[in-house]
């Protein structure tokens, strides 16, 4: 009885077909494009090129197939765009006050202090850091209740053990960061090639204090 149940469910599961040769070419193209986006509007999160790949053709350019689907959005409220090192849908900036009018008290607001804008933006330009680093850094100690927070909201994670004696943990920005706030990589970060150039980027130029100095205030409960 068992057996047969397993052939009866092996006959009634087609395999998945990528590459549908049987199809057209502009019918097959039009098939993928659905997939993609079908795939990209049901995830929470980026989708990467290598999931998109799973379901088009071997062939399948995926930046030309991405184009032609924006290029149908023209005029939506809504785009598809690359972000944290895959593609997301995203509604355009002008709908937001539409979308916190509806939503408001239900979508989770992220509003970071000074304290944390500053120590998240040192993070991402100097990454891998130490907490002790940090410290240095804007001359006075950072908690681990900030650090902490950042964590809570996503922004940050653990990156490489420090080198240094007792092997202290290093903070890294994380793909919900880039999520976040719109970047496709670290390099989209403002200013991020021009300061690299200048050799501002320099974590030991920042620790000898060769740069200027950016100052946290004092908050409570830290």
């Amino acid at each position: 009885m068992a057996a047969g149940g397993t052939r009866a469910k092996g006959r009634n599961t087609p395999l998945f077909d990528p590459e549908l040769e049987h199809l057209p070419p502009e019918a097959r193209w039009r098939e993928w494009m659905n997939r993609v986006e079908a795939v990209i509007f049901a995830a929470s999160q980026p989708v990467s090129r290598t999931d998109l790949a799973r379901v088009v053709g071997r062939n399948c350019n995926i930046d030309l197939l991405i184009e032609d689907i924006r290029e149908e959005l023209r005029g939506r409220p809504y785009d598809l765009v690359k972000v944290a090192g895959g593609y997301q849908h995203r509604t355009r900036p002008a709908y937001a006050d539409a979308i916190r009018t509806v939503s408001g008290a239900a979508e989770r607001a992220v509003d970071l202090s000074q304290s944390e804008a500053l120590v998240l933006m040192t993070i991402a330009y100097f990454q891998p850091i130490t907490r002790s680093e940090l410290s240095t850094f804007f001359g006075r100690e950072i908690s681990r209740d900030l650090i902490a927070s950042l964590r809570n909201f996503g922004f940050i994670g653990f990156g490489p053990r420090s080198p240094k004696p007792g092997a202290p943990y290093t903070y890294v920005t994380t793909k919900a960061f880039l999520s976040h706030f719109g970047l496709e990589t670290l390099r989209d970060l403002p200013d991020y090639e021009a300061l690299e150039d200048a050799g501002l980027r320099s974590k030991d130029r920042a620790l000898a204090g060769d740069l200027m100095q950016l100052k946290v205030e004092d908050e409570g409960g830290e």
